[in-house]
Parts: structure tokens; sequence; C-alpha cells
């Protein structure tokens, strides 16, 4: 056993492991450094309904409860992929997949979700209740663990305002939510949106962080990015994504190529119409930074929602860690990167258009603008090597923004946290000695 680790086990009930990366994941990653961590597969947060999609989503999750709970040991004795930039020994929890129903609304169901999550954890550890482990919730659907598992700790992760999240019982949702806010000795929170949200004393604002590899050094090309310039966008494919937006600048720029990677969870069937617009599929986390070093131009183009305002989307520094140019709409987390990203702020689709061609060139803000006022284009300034290294110095400038946000960091600041809870149980910082304690 590492003997950096305290002897506090950590239990983590998050979304499925294998799915694409989250912060909650991230941070695991991290805080394993500190503890020997369990981590339990997402229950859902609604009741199924009647159609194909949660018919198969239950099938899923029928065939993951049989499956038998893997150790560290034997994921890397499995591991097998040589696209990734992971190498084997990367770390892995032990995985527990729980017996569950995704009905939260009853007592009746919440007290049997407890004795059988209980008993599937565990089966999985057995000595964990006399280890006394800590906590860490970032769904509401997990309340019944809380209190149950003679945990020494227990930690609130709130990565979204679930209150305005698409596939959620919002009421049954909000309920939990706010027994768990009551009972956790932490909250911690992804944006200050949310933070406003929680009571002060036990909230601490944790922003995304990035990982190592996306200041790696580019890889080869991806065989499947299409060739010309390319204006970029990979997450989720949901109905938060503004496809007029994307389909008004894929017209208006035919010699554009527009690709979106990622899982498509809502009708796209105008943009797959557009000859230039190009969906890529999911792609694993760790192959993400060589699209994007071989794109033009990075989009955020999302809908002005309750969800996008208290979003810190984990693709917004890793786009800036890359360095790549950035255009998006508006939405509170972009506030510290306001000075190195073009920013749309109106609902009009052609000034997002506007601001992809403008970015191209990859141009800081001010010179753009006193080019334009002088009546000229960025082809009448660009003469010679000296001008294209000025606007590579831009793209050096906007990686250095992140360079010290990685996860790393973020998650000391967070094990210091827990450490400075569980031994002083003084009151929580204040809102400027928090600002004080992140920077």
């Amino acid at each position: 056993m590492d003997h950096n680790k305290t002897k506090s086990p950590m239990v983590m009930f998050a979304e499925d492991w294998d799915a694409h990366p989250s912060s909650s994941q991230h941070l695991a990653r991290e805080l394993s450094k500190f503890h020997d961590i369990t981590w339990i597969n997402s229950i859902g947060m609604r009741a199924p309904r009647l159609n194909m999609n949660d018919l198969l989503r239950m099938v899923r999750k029928a065939f993951a409860m049989l499956k038998p709970t893997k150790t560290f040991s034997e994921v890397e004795k499995n591991y097998q992929d040589p696209s990734s930039r992971q190498s084997p020994s990367d770390w892995q929890p032990t995985v527990v997949n729980p017996v569950a129903l995704p009905w939260h609304g009853s007592r009746g169901i919440r007290w049997l979700n407890e004795k059988l999550i209980k008993h599937r954890l565990f089966s999985a550890q057995k000595n964990l209740i006399q280890q006394k482990p800590i906590l860490w919730l970032s769904l509401p659907s997990a309340l019944p663990l809380l209190g149950n598992i003679n945990e020494s700790f227990s930690i609130y992760y709130c990565g979204d305002d679930f209150s305005a999240l698409e596939g959620v019982d919002h009421a049954v949702i909000e309920a939990l939510e706010n027994e768990l806010v009551e009972k956790v000795d932490l909250i911690l929170v992804a944006s200050e949106i949310l933070k406003a949200k929680f009571p002060p004393e036990k909230t601490l604002f944790i922003p995304h962080g990035v990982a190592d590899y996306f200041f790696e050094a580019p890889g080869e090309r991806p065989a499947d990015l299409p060739h010309g310039p390319v204006a970029g966008f990979y997450g989720s494919i949901s109905s938060w994504l503004d496809q007029e937006l994307i389909l008004h600048s894929a017209r208006t720029m035919p010699h554009w190529n527009f690709v979106l990677i990622g899982q498509i969870r809502c009708d796209v069937s105008r943009l797959e119409q557009q000859p230039n617009i190009h969906f890529l599929g999911e792609k694993s986390h760790q192959q993400l930074p060589d699209y994007v070093h071989h794109w033009q131009v990075s989009m955020l183009p999302f809908k002005n929602n309750a969800q996008i305002q208290a979003c810190n989307p984990l693709k917004l520094r890793e786009y800036m860690a890359i360095g790549k140019p950035i255009v998006a709409t508006d939405f509170p987390a972009l506030m510290p990167y306001r000075n190195w990203i073009r920013i749309t702020t109106d609902d009009n689709p052609r000034s997002f258009s506007k601001q992809l061609a403008a970015a191209a060139a990859d141009m800081p803000v001010i010179d753009q603008l006193v080019i334009e006022k002088a009546g000229l284009n960025v082809f009448d300034v660009v003469s010679d090597w000296h001008d294209i290294q000025r606007m590579q110095l831009h793209s050096n400038r906007r990686t250095r923004q992140v360079v010290e946000e990685s996860w790393k960091a973020r998650a000391l600041l967070v094990e210091q946290e827990i450490k400075r809870r569980m031994t002083a149980g003084g009151e929580a910082l204040s809102g400027d000695r928090l600002c004080q304690h992140q920077s």
C-alpha cells in the first residue's frame, strides 16, 4: 500500500466509470494518490419510460449488475488500447456496478436501494465499514448511502444544475439534493453559479482542470479529420448545442469543414444534410488533443439556457491548453478567459460565422479592431514570417492562461480542504478567504 495515502479509503458514487471522463473521474485519478478508491457506477436520476432508449439502457444496466467487480490489477491485465496516450499501468479504481432501482421518489425503493447497494459494496470491499471511508457523492440519487456506511466524512460534488438538466426527474432530484446539502460535511461545486445555490459555510468552488496530455506536443493528424480549414467541437451533441449557429455558419462558409465529435443525443437531421458538417462519432479522451491540434478554430456554440449558465465545461480549459483560437457564445464560465476568446454576445447566427472567420487568423482582438478601422483585412498586414510568429505568440499566451490549472492542482486543493475540516472541524472559509485559498 502507498505510504503517502491516508488511513481513510474513499467511496465515490458518480456516473459510470467507462463513460467519457468526467470531472469526478479526473479528480479520482489524482485523489488516488491519497486514498484507496472504490467507484460506484450510476443508477440514473429518473424513472425509465416506455421507449427504446430507456429499454436499451435498462438492459445494459442489468448486464452490468451481473458483472463481477474488477480490481485494479484485473483491469491492468486486460488493458489493450494501443491508440491511447495512457500507459498500460494507468490507474483504475475498484469499480462496483450497483444493484438498484431508479424510482427515487419512493421511500420504500430508497430503503431497498440502500440495502442492495451496501450489499454489493461490502461484497467488493469486505472491511470497508471498519475503515470509516470518506464518502463522495456526485449524484443526488446516491442519497441512500449517506450515513449508512460508517463514513468519517461526506462530500457532495455538484458539477451540474440538476434542476435544469435534461433526462432528470426534477422534483424528485431537487428534494434529494436538498436533503443531501443539509447532511453532508462539504459541498464542492464546479461553477460560481452553482456556488450561490448552497450554504457558503460548507461550499468550496473547484473549477475544472486540464489533463496533462493536453499540454503535450501534437501527434499525427487523425485520418478521419477532413482536409482544409476546420472548425471543431467535441462533447455531448445534445439539445443545448445551438444547431442554428452551426448550420448558418456552415452555409455561410462552404469552404470550411465543421466537425462534431461525440455521442449524438438529439435530432441532428438538418445538420446531417449539410455536406460540410461532419459527425465523427465518439473518441477516447486521450485522442481528442490530436483533433484540436489539427483543426483551425475550436467552437463552444451553446444555447442560452439555465443549464449552460451554470455549466463549467471541461473542454473550455482543454481548448485553451491546446492554444487554438476559440469562438463561443456567451456564458459565465468564460469570464476568466474573455480576453483570449472571441465571444458572440447576441443571438444572430451571422455574428458567430463572422467571429469564426476572424479567429482563423488568431490575431488579438485589439489588432483586429485597428485593422478593420483602417479598412484593411488580415492579408493586407501579414507581410512576412515575423507577422506569423506574432500570431503564434498569441496562441502560446492562451495556453499559458491554464498551465497551472491541472487536475493535480485541483485535487490537492480538495485534499487539503478535507484534511482541514476533518482535523480542525472549524468553520468553512469565508468567501474572501476562499478566493485567497484558491489563488
